[in-house]
């Protein structure tokens, strides 16, 4: 309900103040599970991506945002909960397998998960390689996979920028269904997963028109931290 509340105020105003645009709403299924895969291109992502849907979308966000203390604590889990996140440990190991639990319970839920295979914001506008995660999820769960591209949300809002530009209209593009029924029962191996998951990345690539970089966006963001170490 919390959810429904937060949106009936948010997305009227965010539809005014910078006019978004969607493109294949018609794609996500109107029941049953789905798995919205997108690029993560700003923090402003989930909120455009989300509003045009009149299905919720719950996303997986790290359990920070959950476990503040005080007034700001308080405010940002009311925040998160009401624009529909479920808080995951993102440590790695026994927690990502509990973030895919956790994901597949949604599902089986019959509800929409909208996931970032990238794993963290692009810091440079372009697309990266994605985590396998979504392939374990698409085919455990074999929930229909629809691609979700956003579109200048990067240039709106990129990492680090609290306030958003205007005058940049956000849009997202959700693609039709991918099927992997070929690849049902075969979870566990890993050059399958590797195959699912670069397939609704070269989905995104097309959707979204971004450059892709054959390597973590993790990874990017590491080597781009120590350069401007070493020349500073």
């Amino acid at each position: 309900m919390f959810y429904w509340v937060v949106k009936a105020i948010l997305w009227p105003i965010l539809r005014f103040v910078f006019r978004p645009w969607a493109e294949g709403v018609e794609n996500v299924p109107k029941e049953g599970p789905v798995i919205l895969a997108g690029n993560h291109l700003s923090f402003a992502d989930h909120f455009f991506g989300a509003g045009f849907l009149p299905r919720k979308v719950i996303s997986l966000g790290k359990a920070e945002y959950f476990t503040g203390r005080g007034l700001k604590g308080v405010v940002s889990r009311a925040f998160f909960s009401g624009v529909g996140t479920v808080p995951i440990d993102r440590s790695g190991g026994k927690a990502s397998e509990a973030a895919l639990r956790t994901g597949l319970r949604i599902l089986r839920e019959n509800q929409v998960l909208g996931i970032y295979p990238e794993g963290t914001r692009s810091p440079d506008g372009r697309l990266y390689k994605g985590k396998t995660g979504v392939a374990r999820l698409a085919l455990e769960s074999r929930a229909p996979v629809i691609p979700w591209a956003m579109v200048n949300t990067f240039e709106m809002m990129p990492p680090g920028r609290p306030i958003p530009r205007f005058g940049i209209r956000p849009g997202v593009r959700y693609g039709k269904p991918l099927d992997f029924s070929r690849y049902y029962g075969m979870e566990n191996d890993r050059l399958v997963l590797r195959a699912v998951t670069d397939e609704i990345m070269y989905a995104l690539m097309e959707l979204s028109g971004q450059e892709y970089v054959d390597k973590y966006a993790a990874a990017a963001k590491t080597e781009t931290t120590r350069a401007a170490r070493e020349n500073s």
